[in-house]
């Protein structure tokens, strides 16, 4: 302590010696990896009873059901027919999410002021969880719904880069109620420097606590579990990815996210937290469980732009 005050040449107590009595203000936790999960606060979700979602469709032939409706009547006789419904339909079984946080006792005991040690860990974890729910929402093989996209949903980009004209045919394929469209930050940039090159910069809109861009009215949200080039954070200049357009809930037939409910130790929507107990090393143990899936009502709640390029740049002089 001397030797710190005679080297500055100040004759008072040394910042080192000071700092062993001073409180330190820190900040809980900070995960890099979080992202806002939009998708899963703008998507629909509804709970089930058992983990099974059924979706029932009526086939569709070439012939609508035939009517009478007409001021003059040319035949006495009600046409007769009935709706066919699907002998089939498809089931959806809830997917389990699921890790194990183990927490030190005496770690716990000792260490938890100002925070919890066990809170943080377990905040930390559910984090974690709904990061992979989102990811899973869109990529998981069976359920996912860049998987689940009908063909005729399905339309590429004319030039590579996103424009204003490949976000009108997605909405020529969506034009019952879209909702939102969903592309990684950088699909989105893409589409904002194509928009300035035309003079139609896109509207800036506040919705749902967030601050995004619109177009044609639309919000488009963003998300980084639309890769690019399978990779979320790519570093090469170039890359390519998807743009999806959807319309969610089930009043409107469209696109729903799917949850297990009332179920023990629910913590929040389709994730229970148990406690398993202490071991004889004095860790306790805590088993979290996520439950979800996805359906996509109608074929023309979902259509998917592919082959998005992001790397196209432009000199505006």
């Amino acid at each position: 302590m001397a030797n710190e005050a005679k080297q500055s040449g100040i004759n008072a107590l040394g910042a080192a010696a000071a700092y062993n009595l001073a409180n330190v203000t820190k900040t809980k936790p900070q995960y890099g990896a979080l992202t806002p999960k939009w998708l899963t606060k703008f998507l629909e979700f509804k709970g089930l009873e058992t983990g099974i979602f059924r979706v029932n469709k009526v086939v569709e032939g070439e012939t609508p059901l035939d009517v009478l409706c007409s001021q003059t009547k040319k035949s006495d006789i009600i046409p007769e027919g009935y709706i066919e419904y699907e002998t089939e339909p498809r089931e959806y079984r809830l997917n389990s999410i699921s890790t194990i946080i183990n927490v030190n006792t005496a770690i716990e005991d000792v260490y938890s002021a100002p925070y919890d040690q066990v809170q943080e860990q377990l905040g930390l974890a559910i984090e974690s969880l709904r990061e992979r729910q989102e990811s899973q929402l869109i990529n998981n093989d069976d359920y996912g719904l860049l998987k689940n996209v009908a063909d005729s949903q399905r339309i590429s980009t004319r030039n590579g880069a996103p424009t204003p004209d490949d976000l009108d045919e997605l909405i020529s394929k969506v034009w019952k109620e879209p909702s939102f469209f969903l592309a990684h930050p950088r699909a989105i940039a893409a589409f904002e420097r194509e928009c300035t090159r035309r003079g139609v910069p896109p509207v800036v809109a506040n919705i749902g606590g967030g601050t995004f861009l619109t177009w044609r009215g639309i919000p488009v949200i963003p998300t980084d579990k639309l890769l690019v080039d399978g990779l979320k954070n790519p570093a090469a200049e170039n890359g390519k990815t998807n743009i999806l357009l959807i319309r969610t809930g089930e009043a409107k037939r469209g696109v729903i996210g799917l949850y297990q409910a009332g179920m023990k130790n629910e913590h929040s929507r389709g994730l229970s937290v148990r406690f398993r107990g202490i071991d004889d090393k004095g860790v306790a143990s805590y088993l979290l469980s996520l439950y979800c899936s996805a359906a996509i009502l109608a074929d023309d709640a979902i259509a998917v732009l592919e082959d998005v390029e992001v790397g196209e740049y432009y000199d505006y002089d």
